[in-house]
């Protein structure tokens, strides 16, 4: 069953986040019209400005493993041209949402419920981190690489993240470096390792079959 701070919090969480983003210089290109709507739309209307995939999410029960539910062009086509975008993030206990990156935006996550150990690495290679607690925000820099992982290994965590842009694009390093084909000679080579180190590091990416 959700918490009440959960139930009676997530509304003011986008707004906070909203309310943050508008302060915040947008990376998107400007656009000449009020709001852009694709060519397969032919009718505008309220429906249109209107995003109801996060019902799914209201109110957050407990969740079995990390997940993330997001609201950006991709699922939101309205999105188009306003440098804004959102996504609810879910840690079960112990979980981790692993080293990435979003190329084009800064995320401004604030954490509705549990703890999070956040961090983010700058181009000098120096690591910056902290430990959250429900009300906290922090901010990650635009396309550097960051993390969070939710410590506590009885409960969970949930936060949501705003993103100066309507496709701020995810780059998982995990994903990208070991399963994306790259030859596992060069990968070994790069990291100092062994090819067969490579390949069982390859093998635990892959997801388990349904």
């Amino acid at each position: 069953m959700a918490s009440p701070v959960l139930k009676h919090g997530f509304f003011m969480a986008f707004v906070l986040t909203l309310s943050a983003l508008q302060m915040a210089s947008a990376s998107d290109p400007d656009i000449t019209t009020d709001f852009l709507v694709p060519q397969n739309i032919t009718t505008v209307d309220g429906n249109f400005f209107t995003f109801t995939g996060m019902r799914a999410v209201v109110p957050i029960d407990p969740p079995t493993a990390f997940k993330v539910t997001k609201a950006s062009l991709a699922e939101f086509p309205a999105l188009n041209g306003q440098s804004v975008s959102m996504a609810v993030l879910e840690y079960s206990a112990g979980s981790v949402n692993p080293p990435h990156t979003h190329p084009r935006a800064s995320e401004l996550l604030f954490l509705l419920y549990g703890s999070l150990e956040v961090g983010f690495v700058d181009t000098t290679n120096k690591l910056f981190t902290q430990t959250l607690q429900a009300g906290d925000m922090f901010i990650f820099p635009k396309g550097l690489v960051h993390y969070q992982y939710n410590a506590n290994a009885t409960d969970y965590a949930v936060a949501i993240s705003g993103f100066g842009s309507a496709s701020a694009g995810t780059v998982s390093l995990p994903t990208t470096v070991f399963s994306t084909g790259i030859n596992s000679r060069i990968l070994a080579k790069s990291f100092k390792t062994t090819v067969p180190t490579i390949h069982t590091l390859k093998r635990g990416l892959i997801p388990p079959k349904a």
